[in-house]
């Protein structure tokens, strides 16, 4: 049996599905720093003694992670029109992989948080640190190693996410993929380019996350050789 590959269709195709891939960049990098910012305090609020602010958090992050993201995608997307809010396609797009990262981002933040030991709480509650010292500089940074594994496959699992914002004529390379082959009904080779080209993107996104993952190692050692203290400075509240 011969496979043919029509190298016209593939020159015709990239440019396009190029053009969808930047988008896609975009489109995700938005989600992951607004998901990410907003993952921060809602992961706080989800660690909160106060059932009035954990509660809420609670359930919205479980709406999030428990329903499909396509679904969530059409209620923004659809449900807000019909509200009389009519967001752009790529706003909408924008919105819904934000709300979907924070929920997620969020789970990965508590949980990187409550890996600390106990006793680095302890022992900042009794030295009078301040939570939002205790948390911003002592143990965030600490929860780093245990988060950025965690982050790097949230990051992929949106950029695989995006790919169903087409539904909605987000024009990410999904959307790109379906103008492609529209025009040279030639579907094998065009989707074969939009597998590469996403396997191109979360290689890189792996290969940028070890090299943060390994940043503070590399710090700490040049830092040794250097005679550096790296020990975080305790202020204790008068």
């Amino acid at each position: 049996m011969r496979v043919s590959i029509d190298t016209d269709a593939l020159a015709f195709g990239f440019p396009i599905l190029l053009h969808g891939l930047v988008n896609t960049i975009l489109v995700c990098c938005a989600a992951t720093f607004i998901g990410f910012a907003a993952g921060i305090p809602v992961a706080l609020a989800r660690l909160s003694r106060w059932s009035m602010m954990r509660l809420p958090v609670v359930a919205f992050v479980e709406l999030m992670r428990d329903t499909p993201f396509l679904v969530q995608a059409f209620i923004i997307y659809f449900g807000l029109a019909e509200l009389g809010i009519r967001l752009d396609a790529t706003v909408a797009g924008v919105l819904a992989l934000s709300l979907y990262a924070t929920a997620n981002f969020s789970e990965s933040i508590r949980g990187a948080i409550l890996s600390v030991p106990k006793g680095q709480f302890e022992a900042a509650r009794a030295l009078g640190i301040r939570y939002f010292s205790l948390i911003g500089r002592i143990i965030l940074p600490q929860s780093l190693g245990y988060l950025v594994p965690a982050l790097t496959n949230q990051i992929i699992g949106i950029i695989k996410d995006s790919a169903a914002l087409s539904v909605i004529t987000t024009p990410e390379m999904s959307m790109a993929a379906q103008v492609v082959v529209g025009e040279s009904f030639r579907p094998v080779e065009t989707y074969a380019m939009v597998a590469v080209l996403y396997w191109a993107l979360t290689t890189t996104v792996v290969t940028l996350m070890r090299q943060v993952e390994r940043a503070p190692r590399r710090i700490w050692r040049s830092g040794e050789r250097a005679g550096v203290d790296h020990r975080l400075p305790i202020e204790v509240s008068e």
